[in-house]
């Protein structure tokens, strides 16, 4: 016999996610993960047998649930919402990270769903994140009482273009760490096995980041994912430094820990001076003049092909810190200008940032934000094997 499960796929930037209500999820822990699994198709390189893409981007989760009123930080708020990072050829379901670009998709989820009032032209919908034990502030654009989807806004790595979804952060700063500089400092250095002494800047917001200089690596920062995927001591070298900047933080319990304990975060940023490139994807010159920094992220132990969301505005609000390796590199700008322009492999992201106070734990972030496209693309029900190694697995 199979088990059928109510879901909804949908696009939320360069990312896709499976969404399932938690009603409709197994209240035991285990039991729950043994059905994702199942959903997804992992542990299985190729997730043939799931939904799951074969691919960090596409191997995300979504779990909506009702408000939690018995959670003062969350009066108000529409929804709980906790994001998944699915492994795909292991048994886990990372939930330590959260993923900007499905939470541009939470907004026009609730909306459709009917979990917020629709108003147009613009809904604002107030999300409870479990992960980070934030408040996530979406604005979508609303026409007839349902999200809109059609729209100029272009988001580079997404074909075609949409209406822009804006998702603010700001509230989630120190979320995972309790400081948006979790160590007091604007630089670090890490010893790191095999690979030296490195300076490194740590700073959380959206998710916990470590920010290197590209140059320090021995790269420029405009290779494409390919040519640093392609180099096993490179991604290795890569692994160790975010391993060591993991256990500085207090998310994996020793440096060689982090892959299997804290997979997904810190997320590791390379950052370089603005300068031109050709993306990857229509072989097109993105200009230096176009982006105020360059960067290159690694998530999941891969590059990633675009700019995660959670990334964006770290690396936007870093920039807007003195001192920080982001800042170093980047473009000086106006004290009034509050958009960062970040070059990624398939062009350049967006962001609007607002930094106010001067020294260390004084930083207080004001605005952190996120213009994206969602799409729905399915909705119906999900089969998987009632019994079977996973589910026997959870009991």
């Amino acid at each position: 016999m199979a088990r059928q499960t109510r879901c909804v796929m949908m696009r939320g930037g360069t990312s896709k996610a499976v969404f399932l209500k938690e009603a409709d999820l197994p209240a035991d822990p285990a039991a729950r993960d043994a059905l994702i699994l199942g959903i997804f198709g992992s542990p299985d390189k190729r997730q043939i047998d799931g939904l799951g893409g074969a691919d960090p981007l596409t191997s995300k989760l979504a779990v909506i649930g009702p408000p939690r009123a018995e959670i003062p930080e969350a009066a108000g708020t529409h929804l709980t919402y906790t994001f998944g990072q699915v492994e795909i050829d292991e048994p886990a379901i990372d939930y330590l990270s959260l993923c900007g670009n499905i939470s541009s998709a939470v907004g026009a989820f609730a909306v459709r769903e009917g979990m917020v009032e629709p108003r147009s032209p613009v809904t604002t919908v107030l999300a409870w994140n479990t992960n980070l034990r934030r408040v996530l502030r979406i604005e979508v654009p609303v026409e007839n009482g349902q999200p809109v989807e059609e729209g100029d806004f272009a988001v580079p790595g997404v074909p075609g273009t949409g209406a822009r979804i804006l998702v603010d952060f700001a509230d989630t700063a120190g979320g995972a760490t309790g400081a948006l500089l979790p160590t007091g400092q604007v630089v670090d250095r890490l010893e790191v096995e095999g690979v030296g002494s490195i300076e490194a800047s740590l700073v959380d917001i959206g998710n916990p980041h470590v920010f290197i200089r590209a140059a320090d690596i021995g790269l420029t920062g405009t290779e494409m994912p390919a040519e640093i995927d392609g180099r096993a001591d490179l991604l290795d070298r890569l692994e160790r430094i975010r391993g060591a900047a993991a256990h500085r933080l207090g998310l994996a319990s020793s440096p060689v820990a982090a892959r299997a304990e804290t997979p997904a975060v810190p997320i590791l940023g390379m950052v370089a001076a603005p300068a031109a490139y050709r993306d990857f994807l229509h072989g097109t010159e993105v200009p230096a003049g176009e982006m105020d920094v360059l960067a290159r992220l690694m998530f999941m132990q891969r590059t990633h092909k675009t700019y995660a969301g959670t990334s964006t505005v770290c690396t936007g609000v870093a920039s807007r810190i003195p001192g920080t390796l982001v800042h170093e590199a980047a473009r000086p700008v106006p004290f009034e200008q509050i958009e960062c322009r970040i070059g990624h492999p398939a062009g350049v992201i967006v962001t609007e940032v607002m930094v106010a106070g001067g020294n260390g734990p004084e930083f207080r972030v004001q605005r952190a934000t996120l213009g994206r496209t969602a799409r729905r693309i399915m909705e119906g029900y999900v089969f998987t094997p009632e019994r079977g190694e996973l589910a026997q697995a959870a009991e």
